[in-house]
């Protein structure tokens, strides 16, 4: 369904506006798109692929298709994209087996990110495993028929984000997982953030990721085109594996199959846990998720904690005076490689600097007083990185990185003690629009500066509207429309997919989506149980807690481990290697038994009943702990109030 602007529906899309029409026209006249290199090194050493990129469950569910992208074949962008976005997403097309070096191959395209297959004497090293079981076996399978079938010697997770081990599954069996005859490789802290980052925040930032990646917008130009980092998220099974071989520093090596690794630790730069490595044979330098083909996040719509962008520049630059002028090849965990020592260096150097200028000018600017808005208003990158196409916007972007930074350094508050306690969103919004005389003459004003192409402003003013009054039809409307706009002339991927998301949910309501499925048996095998206690606590009620007491004693005989779990002062805290001899009960049972219980495998008094827990004292008192946790809802509302109250 499509609209002019200011015409059809309030259920339809609309046209671009002139405003954002005439700003497409402007990136087209400032930006080198005569600069065709990145096209040649996204195609090079290509192989062969699947037919659409597909991907499916054994049941025929799909994970994942490029098929839905087709209307990206089209050269020029129109109007409703903006045209160094489009050519951003025209690159994420690629996709199949990629010959890197005659050794190393990369599968592209068959997710957001890349798996990297380095070849040693004898078999295979698998470096990142995607996002799904099924995406991982396919990109395995793909790269068996070209390159022949070859043992798994090894699996490499670079950092701790789940695109990057959730197929691992799909590359190692159960038996090379137990016996420990597969290493798998990680740098060290991985399973404490992989953890923290996905888990234990992760109902709030599922929700949030719909707003970042758009995997509920429709594919097409005036809907989901890219993430930026690639196309967009995979869908499918995913396990937690525990890695067995953890890197502690910078400098340490392995050799794998006759194949030597030499490792650089990155801690706190694009993920909590991050590793880099070298390898002489080939001469190949893999950065990870730290040097791509865009400015990255330094904290993601998503939510996560916020990264170090001093630290980031800075292991750019100790990877060039550790392998400067000796790769001939970089290739990361997503986009495509570079080709040529003297292009790497290049490279990381503009990415080093990059996350160097926007730290130190974002400090410079905040110790002369400006808050974190006032500095992404006036902040810009200089022009000779302004012309790196890999070190624009995509996924990250100047203006909301820099308020990261002003995050991390001084926090959410600006000192201005007007913004120390302001009013929430709904009471807010009633209180501005009985300023502006009510709806109808803020609506009005509203409009004018549409039409001038004021989107950011309308954006605000409206959006107090919706909230004070969320059932206002043509409040929604305008508002989607502003979104939309704002959203077409974005040259960020996540920033478009946030605004159009916001529009459609104005527009037509949450979407409709399957209930949460449960914690898959290897992701809570791979927890150590004082992270399950944890997760326990942030669903504990607080305010139903109060007034309860209880006291309950844990004994695990297949770890060896013990617990004393205390409710006092609405707070669950536990207490490691103890327990209380005035408990009010005890349980005794297996790890693996508990694990089978959160995921919906068995109940507790079933597994009472076949033997598998003993207790004293009484049980009882753990069923009314339980009933004191919160099951978090899979959606919420996010740009209009909340309908349901949170107690």
């Amino acid at each position: 369904m499509n609209a002019p602007v200011g015409g059809g529906s309030a259920k339809e899309t609309k046209e671009a506006s002139p405003a954002v029409s005439a700003a497409q026209q402007a990136t087209l006249e400032t930006l080198p798109f005569d600069d065709t290199a990145d096209f040649d090194d996204a195609a090079r050493g290509f192989l062969g692929t699947i037919d659409q990129a597909k991907v499916t469950t054994a049941q025929g569910r799909s994970v994942w298709s490029l098929e839905p992208y087709g209307f990206l074949d089209a050269e020029d962008a129109p109007p409703t994209v903006n045209p160094s976005l489009w050519r951003q997403a025209k690159l994420n097309m690629h996709h199949g087996l990629f010959e890197v070096v005659p050794g190393v191959y990369q599968v592209r395209g068959l997710d957001i990110a890349n798996m990297t297959l380095i070849e040693g004497s004898t078999g295979v090293i698998v470096v990142d495993t995607l996002t799904s079981i099924e995406g991982a076996r396919a990109a395995l399978n793909l790269y068996y028929q070209h390159r022949g079938t070859r043992p798994v010697m090894a699996v490499m997770f670079t950092h701790t984000h789940t695109d990057h081990w959730g197929g691992a599954r799909g590359v190692v069996d159960e038996d090379a997982v137990t016996s420990g005859r597969v290493p798998l490789i990680a740098p060290n802290l991985f399973i404490e953030h992989a953890v923290s980052e996905n888990i234990i925040a992760g109902p709030a930032m599922l929700r949030r990721a719909q707003y970042q990646f758009g995997p509920l917008l429709a594919k097409g130009p005036k809907g989901h085109v890219d993430c930026g980092l690639g196309k967009t998220m995979a869908a499918g099974g995913v396990a937690l594996l525990r890695p067995n071989d953890l890197i502690m520093a910078t400098g340490d090596t392995r050799t794998i199959d006759g194949v030597s690794f030499e490792f650089q630790m990155a801690p706190n730069s694009e993920a909590p846990a991050e590793m880099h490595f070298f390898v002489p044979r080939y001469k190949l330098l893999n950065l990870a998720e730290n040097c791509t083909h865009n400015f990255h996040n330094l904290l993601p719509f998503r939510g996560a904690d916020v990264r170090d962008a001093l630290a980031w520049s800075k292991y750019l630059g100790e990877a060039l005076q550790l392998w400067g002028g000796k790769a001939d090849v970089m290739c990361g965990q997503h986009h495509w490689p570079v080709w040529g020592a003297s292009r790497v260096d290049g490279m990381i150097r503009e990415q080093r600097d990059l996350y160097k200028f926007a730290h130190d000018q974002t400090l410079r600017l905040m110790n002369h007083g400006l808050t974190a808005s006032e500095i992404a208003e006036q902040i810009t990158l200089p022009k000779s990185l302004e012309g790196a196409w890999h070190a624009r916007g995509y996924y990250g972007h100047i203006r909301h990185n820099v308020k990261a930074i002003y995050q991390k350094y001084l926090g959410w508050y600006d000192a201005n003690p007007v913004n120390l306690d302001p009013l929430p969103p709904v009471e807010a919004g009633r209180k501005y629009v009985a300023y502006m005389g009510g709806a109808e003459p803020l609506l009005a004003r509203a409009r004018e500066d549409f039409a001038k192409g004021e989107f950011r402003f309308v954006a605000q003013v409206v959006s107090h509207l919706v909230f004070a009054e969320p059932d206002n039809a043509e409040a929604r409307a305008l508002l989607a429309d502003t979104l939309e706009q704002l959203g077409y002339a974005a040259e960020s991927a996540t920033w478009r997919n946030a605004y159009l998301f916001g529009a459609q949910e104005l527009r037509h309501g949450m979407p409709e989506v399957p209930a949460r499925s449960g914690m898959p048996r290897e992701t809570l095998a791979a927890l150590r149980t004082e992270q399950l206690w944890d997760v326990l606590g942030v669903r504990l009620n607080g305010p139903k807690a109060e007034g309860k007491h209880i006291v309950l004693n844990w004994t695990f005989t297949d770890t060896g481990e013990r617990f004393m779990l205390t409710l006092q002062n609405c707070a669950l805290t536990y207490a490691v290697g103890v327990q209380a001899s005035t408990a009010d009960a005890g349980f005794t049972l297996a790890r693996a038994t508990l694990d089978e219980i959160i995921a919906k495998a068995t109940t507790f008094p079933e597994a009472v009943a076949a033997g598998k827990i003993s207790f004293v004292g009484n049980p009882m008192r753990l069923a009314e702990l339980m009933s004191l946790m919160d099951e978090f809802p899979r959606m919420f509302e996010i740009v209009e109030p909340k309908r349901a109250k949170v107690t």
